[in-house]
């Protein structure tokens, strides 16, 4: 089973917002998986930066609703991203427009998810 674990902060006092950045790095990361069987993306555009700066302007509320709809986009991702590799691991070749269809719709989630807290 395919599990997106999040990396550990090397700060014992990790910041607020750094499990929520952590979070979506680890579903780009994961595309990658994806790449030799769909053309996924060689790279993503990475706003965790802007989206660490707007996390405690973004209010509790916000939070909440990021943390909330971020864990359901990582098991999704991880759900289809393990069926892929279980398909290519069972030597059969994955379906390419489903890998894509994939790839685009975790892109369109990391979007989403980004868009709460800097929306």
């Amino acid at each position: 089973m395919l599990n997106l674990v999040l990396q550990p902060a090397l700060d014992n006092a990790p910041l607020p917002y750094a499990e929520a950045v952590s979070r979506l790095a680890s579903v780009r990361h994961a595309l990658r998986l994806v790449e030799p069987f769909g053309g996924g993306p060689a790279s993503d555009p990475c706003n965790d930066e802007v989206i660490a700066a707007a996390w405690d302007e973004a209010g509790e509320a916000k939070q909440r609703l990021f943390d909330r709809r971020s864990e359901r986009m990582v098991g999704a991702a991880a759900a289809g991203i393990e069926a892929l590799l279980v398909e290519s691991q069972g030597g059969r070749e994955p379906h390419s427009e489903a890998s894509q269809k994939l790839v685009d719709q975790i892109r369109r989630e990391l979007r989403d998810v980004a868009g709460i807290v800097l929306g």
